[in-house]
Formats: C-alpha cells, structure tokens, sequence
C-alpha cells in the first residue's frame, strides 16, 4: 500500500475518533442528571462527575504526549488510551452506585488524553502551510459529533430491557452504545492507522548539508536568543480563556427540563449547557434567571442574551484552530506530544475553573462579564506585542541533526 492511501485512511480514522469524543460527550450530557438522581445522589455529584473528566484528561494528557514522544509512536498510545473509554463507559452503563458513575467519568476522561498524542503526530506529519488546515477538519469532526450525539438518544430513550444482570434504559444505553462505538474504533485503528514517517525531520537533515558552517551559528545565535519560551504565554492564556468562557457561558445555559427550555432551544444549539439542573423556586433573582425565566416583555433580553453568546461563541473556533496551528509551530518537534497535552490541559483547567467563577458570580454579571473583556484586551495586548517575536525552532533542529551526521 502506497504512502498516500496510508496517511488518507489514517487521517480517516483520527477524524473518526474525534467525532466518536463529541458524540460521547453529547450523548451522555442529556441524561446524566436523572441518572444521578435515580441513584440517589445530591445536586453537587453532578459538578464532580462533570469535572471527573476533564481532571483525568488534564493529567493523562501531557503523560501520553510525553510517551508520543519518547517512543516516537502514536498507534499503540492510542489503543491503550481508547481501553479506557471502553471500560469507563461500561462502568457508566453497570451503573450500580453513584460513585460507581462519578469513577466511571473519571476512566474514560484517561483516554481523552491520546488527543495530544494525535495533535503532536498531525505535527510532524503534516506542512506548516497544510497544518491549519488539517487541524480545522480535525476539530470539526468534534463539532459533527457534538451535534450527532443528542440525535442518538431518540433512539436510545426507547430501550427498556436487560442484558444479563445488567438493565438497558433511557439513562444505561448510552454507556452502552459508547462502549460498542469506542470498540469498534479499535478495530478501526488496528487496520487503518500507520505511523507516518516525518515530515521536518528529512527537511532538517537536508538543509544542514547545504547550510555553511557561518549559517549554522548565525541561526544558533538567533535560537539562543529568543527560544520562544516567554511567547509560548499568551497561545496558552488564550486557551485558558477560551475554555474558561466557554464553560462560563455554558454553566449559565438553562437545561432541558426547565420550564422555559423550548425558548431557549436556539441558545442550547449555539453552547451546548453543561448543567442541567433547573433552578429551584426559592432561588435568588439574578440576569440568568430572568433570561431562563423570560415571558411577555422579557423576550428582548433572551434575544440581546442570544445575540452576544452568538458574537462571542463565533470567534471560538477561529481563535481555537489559529492557537493549535501557531503552538504547533513555535514549539519543538521532538516534544510536540507533551507540548500539546499541556496546552490540552491548560484548556482542560479552564473548564473546571470556568463553571466554579461563574458560580460565584451569579449575582453580579457585570463584574463576571467584566472581568473577561478585561482578560480578551490583556491576551490581545500580549498577543500583539509578541507575535513578531515567535521563530519557528526548525534552526534548532537542523543542528541538532548535523551534529549526529558529523
């Protein structure tokens, strides 16, 4: 089988596990909290079993890069990692106690972790002219799933039967799909993933053949004196910030058993809500509520609400695939896999802060609000005043390779 046909399917099969982690997460999310409550579990358990998933993603991430790039292997990474979606969904669907389901989130959050593995391969595999591009398709592939996802449970609501022991429901049959889905996708990988040759790692070899000796300490000269470190700052403040408005916005979305969730319908398909719980009768008034609340006279504050979510959430993808591209490229080759997963992590970290400072701050949604348009003008200062400053490492790895050929 020919190079080509190889990195064609392998590229398949990435984009196909990325659309399987937005269907699982999309599938699950609907159900969950009634899951909880049928085990008897307080409103909190539903924060914990949230942030389960991302906490074991933000440590397995960087882990899995670092082996990625110790190894120089993704493949084997990647059907390691995937056993542990495989068994945390199980677990999900076994269902037996509450703490069974939050260790169940906690599991299969593990194998999010290969995401830096693959980030680090498309690296190295792919032009810095092609990889925008390709990291683009990879995150809508995400995206596809995440609006897939729900479409499953019209079907999977409608299971009512035991499997052995186990009993298939509404609230069991996602797990159980999920575990099917995530197994196949090892079958998948088993005969449609290769390990790609690098790509920088043949135009390093050959430029430090042409290069001249007086080239080769100019370029040195130049490395050591901006390494990119301090610059690599506002990529990773702006995913920090991103993930952090995100969960924001998304902690604050009414669920779909609140009263007014037909209203908002528009505003669940623009950020998917993180927390289904309705608010209860006796609690405080705040700018959320009446949007949630709206009737009559208060349809125009649904819409301003819509609206600005609308602005803000559409620069999310441009902002996410412009930071994973110009990361990619002011970071090293030879630790591009743990690169990544810290950047995934700092991400990851957002998340579970995001939904903790928009909690604080139900009542005073103009300090919260506030405070972010003051970070956006902070990262966009910073971004600014460094961006001239970020070099591609190429240089440094040129030499490196020279001095193993000489």
């Amino acid at each position: 089988m020919d190079n080509r046909r190889k990195k064609k399917m392998t590229f398949f099969t990435i984009g196909l596990m990325f659309l399987l982690s937005g269907v699982e997460y999309a599938v699950i999310l609907p159900t969950i909290w009634r899951y909880l409550q049928t085990l008897e579990a307080a409103p909190y358990f539903l924060g914990l079993t949230l942030s389960a998933f991302s906490f074991s993603g933000l440590l397995s991430g960087p882990l899995f890069g670092h082996l990625s790039d110790r190894t120089g292997t993704t493949k084997k990474i990647i059907l390691f990692a995937d056993m542990f979606e495989i068994a945390g969904n199980f677990m999900y669907f076994m269902g037996y106690s509450k703490w069974l389901l939050l260790s169940s989130r906690l599991v299969a959050g593990i194998g999010t972790g290969a995401g830096s593995t693959i980030f680090g391969f498309l690296t190295r595999v792919t032009a810095p002219g092609d990889r925008a591009t390709v990291f683009a398709a990879v995150m809508a592939c995400r995206q596809a799933g995440l609006l897939i996802g729900p479409a499953c449970n019209i079907f999977l609501r409608l299971c009512d039967f035991n499997l052995g022991p186990f009993v298939v429901n509404k609230y069991t049959a996602p797990g159980l799909f999920m575990c099917l889905m995530w197994i196949l996708l090892q079958l998948v990988v088993v005969f449609m993933y290769w390990d790609l040759p690098s790509l920088e790692r043949g135009k390093a070899k050959e430029s430090s053949v042409s290069h001249s000796g007086e080239e080769e300490e100019n370029q040195k000269g130049l490395v050591e004196e901006d390494d990119g470190s301090d610059e690599e700052k506002p990529l990773m403040a702006s995913q920090e910030l991103a993930g952090s408005y995100g969960s924001v916005v998304q902690s604050k979305t009414p669920g779909s058993h609140n009263p007014a969730a037909a209203s908002n319908a528009a505003l669940n398909h623009i950020s998917p809500p993180l927390s289904p719980v309705p608010p209860e009768p006796h609690e405080p008034s705040s700018p959320y509520n009446n949007v949630s609340m709206s009737r009559g006279g208060f349809e125009w504050q649904l819409t301003e609400f819509i609206i600005g979510v609308f602005l803000q959430v559409l620069g999310l993808p441009f902002v996410a695939v412009a930071q994973v591209s110009l990361f990619s490229k002011v970071t090293s080759e030879k630790t591009q896999g743990f690169s990544q997963g810290v950047r995934r992590s700092v991400g990851g970290l957002a998340t579970i802060l995001g939904p903790l400072w928009a909690g604080g701050l139900t009542d005073n949604m103009y300090i919260m609000m506030g405070v972010m348009m003051a970070l956006l003008v902070l990262l966009t200062m910073m971004l600014a005043f460094s961006y001239d400053r970020m070099l591609a490492p190429a240089t440094e790895e040129a030499e490196d390779s020279s001095e193993v050929c000489g």
